[in-house]
């Protein structure tokens, strides 16, 4: 069973852990510890598994080219779930309840850059 949760105070150590183990890299969880950082983040749930951080993703501001001023947009970017827990639907819970977040916040559209595999 998982659990789908807002993030919490204390939650980004093991955000930042989560995110380079599951890219094999740290660019994507520097990339979170930026957004923090510039006040960005404007949505960021966990996963958890047995009271274990398993997943995280996040939801920040974007502008759109040739989109109308008014729209409100999000990026969501990273997405990461812990390597022995993927592929068990952890993803799509927290894809889900982010967008749901995104729509009571006002978001109107949300943006993904990723890779087609």
């Amino acid at each position: 069973m998982f659990i789908i949760r807002s993030e919490r105070e204390g939650d980004r150590k093991r955000i930042r852990q989560v995110n380079e183990a599951a890219f094999g890299q740290p660019a994507e969880a520097d990339l979170v510890d930026a957004l923090h950082s510039s006040g960005a983040a404007e949505i960021s749930l966990v996963a958890e598994a047995d009271g274990q951080i398993v997943g995280h993703i996040l939801f920040s501001p974007v502008s759109i080219a040739e989109a109308r001023e008014s729209l409100k947009n999000a990026g969501l970017a990273p997405m990461a779930v812990l390597p022995p827990y993927q592929r068990r639907g952890i993803g799509s819970l927290l894809v889900k309840q982010g967008l749901e977040d995104c729509r009571k916040a006002g978001i109107q559209a949300v943006v993904v850059l990723g890779h087609p595999d």
